[in-house]
C-alpha cells in the first residue's frame, strides 16, 4: 500500500506533468480497448438475437407474417446499427484520440430515428413526438454546420 501511495504521490507532483498525463492517455487506452471489446460482444449478441428473432417469426409463428412485429424488427435492426456506429466512435478515438463531433451527431441522428420509426401513437402521446421531431431539426442542423465546416467554400 505504501509503495501505491508514493507511486500516486510521484504522478501528481508539478514536476511530473508529463509522465502524469502519459499515465491517463494509457488509461484511456486500455478503457476504450475494452469498450471496443465488450461493443464487439454486444454487437454479435445482437446480431444472434436478431437472428433467433426472425426464425421464431418465419418458422414457428401461426401467421409468418411479419405485420405484428415488423415494427419490433426494425428496431433490433437500428439496435445494431447504433451499436456499430458506436463502436465506429470508439476506433475512431483509438486512431486519433479525439472525439468525432460528425460521428456522434450521426449516432445521435440514428438514435432519434430509431424512436421515431417504432414510436406507437397510440400508447403515447403526440407531444413526445413533437419532442422528437425536435431533436431530429436540432441534430440535422448541427451536422449540417459540422460537415458544412470542413468542406472548403466554392468559388463561382
Amino acid at each position: 500500500m505504501n509503495k501505491f501511495l508514493k507511486t500516486i504521490k510521484n504522478l501528481v507532483l508539478p514536476e511530473r506533468d508529463e509522465v502524469f498525463l502519459k499515465f491517463i492517455e494509457s488509461m484511456e487506452i486500455i478503457v476504450s480497448k475494452v469498450l471496443t471489446l465488450s461493443m464487439i460482444a454486444v454487437i454479435l449478441f445482437a446480431v444472434f438475437d436478431l437472428v433467433v428473432f426472425i426464425s421464431e417469426k418465419l418458422f414457428f409463428a401461426p401467421h409468418p407474417l411479419f405485420k405484428d412485429s415488423l415494427f419490433e424488427i426494425f428496431g433490433l435492426f437500428l439496435n445494431i446499427l447504433i451499436a456499430l456506429e458506436l463502436l465506429e466512435n470508439i476506433t475512431a478515438y483509438l486512431h486519433k484520440h479525439v472525439f468525432s463531433l460528425e460521428l456522434v451527431i450521426v449516432t445521435s441522428l440514428i438514435a432519434v430515428a430509431r424512436k421515431i420509426i417504432i414510436y406507437d401513437l397510440d400508447k403515447k402521446g403526440g407531444d413526445a413526438l413533437v419532442g422528437l421531431a425536435f431533436a431530429i431539426f436540432a441534430l440535422s442542423i448541427s451536422y449540417w454546420i459540422i460537415s458544412s465546416r470542413k468542406k472548403p467554400p466554392s468559388h463561382h
